[in-house]
C-alpha cells in the first residue's frame, strides 16, 4: 500500500450512503422575474368548503400551528348558515372575537332569530295621506355587515388575496357558505411597546415621547401635537412579500404639492421582496452620493417630525420601526437640536457654535496633528515643539501608524460598548480610556500629547446630534489624516476642496444640501444661527411651501399694539 492510500485511508471523508443531500441546479421555469411579484386575483367561491380547502392550501395549515380556522353554525333571521374564521394565534384579541364576532353570530338572541319582512324598509313617506316606502332586498352579507357584527372596523372583501392580507395584519375573515364574499373585522391584539423617552435624542427642556413600532400609534401621537385636519396621513405598501405599511405624513395646506409626489413616486415605484425598516427606505429613495451625508432625518421623536410638518416638510414612517423620516434635509439640519427652539436664543445660538466647532474637530483634528508633526514644525511654539519631541522619543512608531493605532483603537471602544450587554458597558469604556490608554503611554507604545487629540476628537464627534451625520464625519476623519501624512497642510487643503465641491453639488429632493449659503440666498431667518422667536416669520423658502408666512410680522399683540 502507498502512503497516499495510507494517508486517504486514515483522513479521507466518505459520506455516508443512506443520507445525500444535494440542492438542484435546475434553473426556474420563469424566465421574467417581475412576474413573481404578480398575484393574480382569486375571487371568494360561494362553496364553504372550497373556501376552507383553498384557505388551508394557502398557509399550509397542516405544518402551520398558529393558523387557525374555526368552523361554526351562525343565526341570520331565524336560519343557520355554515361559516368559519381565519385568523393568526397571537394577532388578534381574543376576548374581542369572543365578544364581538362568536357570540353574536352563534348565540341565539333578538337580532339573529327575528324572522320577519325579508325586504327592509330604507325609506318611508306620507303623501297625501299616501304612505310611499322605499325597500331593499335582504341580503346576508350587509345584514350580518349592519347588524350583527357589532365590531368598529368591518371591511366585505371578495378577493383572496385581501383576505390573506387582512389575516396577515393580524384581522380575522368570516367566511360565510353561500356567499361570494367575506367580512374582514379588525380585532388586532398582538403586544406591542408602549410609548416610552427618546434614548437617542434626549433634550432637557420639551416633550419625553418617541415613536415606537405600531405605525397607527406613530401617527396618533402626530395628531395629538398638531390637532389639525390638514395633517394628511396617506398609506402606501413596499415590498411584494411583507407589503410594509408606509405613512406618507404632510399638511395639505402648508406642503408644495411636487415635493408630496416626489416623495409618493419613489416609494410607489421600489421592485423590492422587503422592507424591515425605515433605514432600509433612507437607501431606497435617497440619491446617491460618493461622500455618504445622509439626505433625510432621521428622529424617534414625534415633536420634530410635527415641526418639519408645520414647516412644510413631508414625514414617512414605516411599520416596525420607531423611527420616522424627514426630507427634505440639508446640512445644517444635522448640527441642530429639538431643544433648540425650547432655549433662549443667546443660549441656543451659544450651543449651535459649539456644535460647529465639534463638526471641524471631529473631521480635521487627527489630519491637522499629522500635518504639523510631519512638515510644519515651524508654526508650534518651541517650548510645545520640545514637549511633543520628548514625548515621542520612545515611541517606535511612525506618527501616521501611531494615530492609527490610537484612532482604531476608539472605534474599537466605541464599538464594543454598543454591543455588549448594558450593565457592563460602562466597564468597557473605564477599561478602554483609563487602563488601555495608560498602559501604552507606560510602554512607549503612544505619545500622551496622541491620547489627548484622539479624546478630543472623540468627544467632538459626541456632540454631533445626527448619528449618521456623525458616521459620515468619523469615516472621512480617516481620509484626512492619510492626506495630512503625504502632502500637509496642502494635503488637508486639496482635500477640503474636493469634499466641499461635491456636498455643494448634493441635493435632497431637489434642495441643495449646503442651502441657503451655497447656493447663497436670502434665508428669511431660517438659517444655521436662530433669530427671536418673534422673528421666525417665514417657513424656509427653499421648501416653498404654500404658506410661506408662518406667523405675523408682530406675533406678540400684547407687547406691541
Amino acid at each position: 500500500m502507498s502512503l497516499k492510500n495510507i494517508f486517504n485511508s486514515i483522513f479521507a471523508y466518505e459520506p455516508p450512503n443512506d443520507y445525500i443531500f444535494s440542492l438542484s441546479n435546475a434553473s426556474p421555469t420563469k424566465t421574467n422575474t417581475e412576474n413573481d411579484n404578480i398575484q393574480e386575483e382569486t375571487k371568494i367561491f360561494p362553496s364553504l368548503a372550497v373556501n376552507i380547502e383553498f384557505m388551508k392550501t394557502k398557509y399550509n395549515s397542516l405544518i402551520n400551528s398558529d393558523i387557525i380556522l374555526r368552523e361554526f353554525t351562525l343565526n341570520a333571521r331565524g336560519k343557520q348558515y355554515n361559516a368559519f374564521i381565519a385568523y393568526i394565534d397571537g394577532m388578534v384579541d381574543t376576548q374581542l372575537m369572543d365578544q364581538f364576532v362568536l357570540q353574536p353570530l352563534m348565540l341565539r338572541n333578538k337580532n339573529n332569530l327575528y324572522d320577519g319582512e325579508q325586504n327592509k324598509i330604507i325609506s318611508e313617506a306620507v303623501t297625501n295621506n299616501i304612505t310611499i316606502r322605499k325597500v331593499k332586498k335582504f341580503d346576508l352579507a350587509t345584514y350580518l355587515l349592519n347588524c350583527l357584527l357589532p365590531q368598529n372596523s368591518v371591511n366585505q372583501i371578495s378577493d383572496f388575496n385581501e383576505a390573506g392580507l387582512a389575516i396577515n395584519q393580524g384581522n380575522c375573515v368570516l367566511f360565510i357558505d353561500t356567499l361570494s364574499v367575506a367580512l374582514d373585522i379588525d380585532i388586532k391584539g398582538f403586544k406591542q411597546r408602549s410609548i416610552d423617552s427618546p434614548s437617542n435624542e434626549i433634550v432637557i427642556k420639551g416633550p419625553h415621547e418617541a415613536f415606537v413600532e405600531n405605525i397607527r400609534t406613530n401617527t396618533s401621537l402626530l395628531r395629538r401635537i398638531i390637532n389639525n385636519e390638514n395633517l394628511i396621513i396617506e398609506n402606501l405598501e413596499v415590498g411584494s412579500i411583507t407589503k410594509t405599511k408606509c405613512a406618507v405624513c404632510y399638511m395639505q395646506n402648508v406642503t408644495n404639492p411636487d415635493l408630496v409626489n416626489e416623495v409618493k413616486y419613489r416609494l410607489n415605484n421600489l421592485q423590492i421582496d422587503s422592507l424591515l425598516s425605515a433605514g432600509e427606505l433612507e437607501q431606497l429613495i435617497s440619491d446617491s452620493n460618493i461622500l455618504g451625508i445622509p439626505e433625510m432625518i432621521s428622529t424617534e421623536r414625534p415633536d420634530k417630525a410635527a415641526k418639519s410638518l408645520l414647516k412644510g416638510r413631508v414625514v414617512v414612517i414605516v411599520n416596525g420601526t420607531p423611527y420616522g423620516i424627514i426630507m427634505p434635509a440639508i446640512l445644517i439640519d444635522f448640527l441642530s437640536s429639538p431643544e433648540d427652539t425650547n432655549l433662549k436664543v443667546t443660549f441656543a445660538n451659544f450651543v449651535k457654535g459649539l456644535r460647529i466647532l465639534a463638526s471641524f474637530i471631529a473631521l480635521l483634528l487627527p489630519g491637522l496633528y499629522v500635518a504639523v508633526t510631519s512638515f510644519h514644525q515651524e508654526i508650534l511654539p518651541t517650548s510645545l515643539l520640545f514637549s511633543i519631541l520628548g514625548a515621542r522619543e520612545n515611541v517606535p512608531f511612525p506618527i501616521i501608524l501611531e494615530i492609527l493605532i490610537m484612532e482604531i483603537s476608539f472605534e474599537l471602544i466605541r464599538e464594543a460598548s454598543l454591543r455588549i450587554p448594558s450593565p457592563i458597558g460602562s466597564t468597557i469604556g473605564i477599561v478602554g480610556a483609563l487602563i488601555l490608554g495608560q498602559s501604552a503611554v507606560s510602554a512607549g507604545i503612544v505619545s500622551p500629547i496622541l491620547i489627548i487629540i484622539v479624546a478630543i476628537t472623540g468627544i467632538a464627534s459626541f456632540a454631533i446630534p445626527d448619528y449618521s451625520f456623525g458616521f459620515h464625519l468619523r469615516y472621512f476623519r480617516f481620509a484626512f489624516v492619510i492626506l495630512g501624512f503625504i502632502a500637509g497642510f496642502l494635503g488637508t487643503a486639496l482635500g477640503l476642496f474636493v469634499y466641499i465641491s461635491i456636498l455643494c453639488s448634493l441635493k435632497s429632493f431637489g434642495v441643495f444640501i449646503t442651502t441657503p449659503y451655497a447656493p447663497a440666498s436670502n434665508s428669511e431667518g431660517n438659517g444655521y444661527f436662530l433669530p427671536p422667536i418673534w422673528k421666525r416669520e417665514n417657513r424656509p423658502p427653499y421648501i416653498s411651501s404654500k404658506r410661506p408666512k408662518e406667523q405675523q410680522k408682530i406675533s406678540m399683540k400684547w407687547k406691541y399694539k
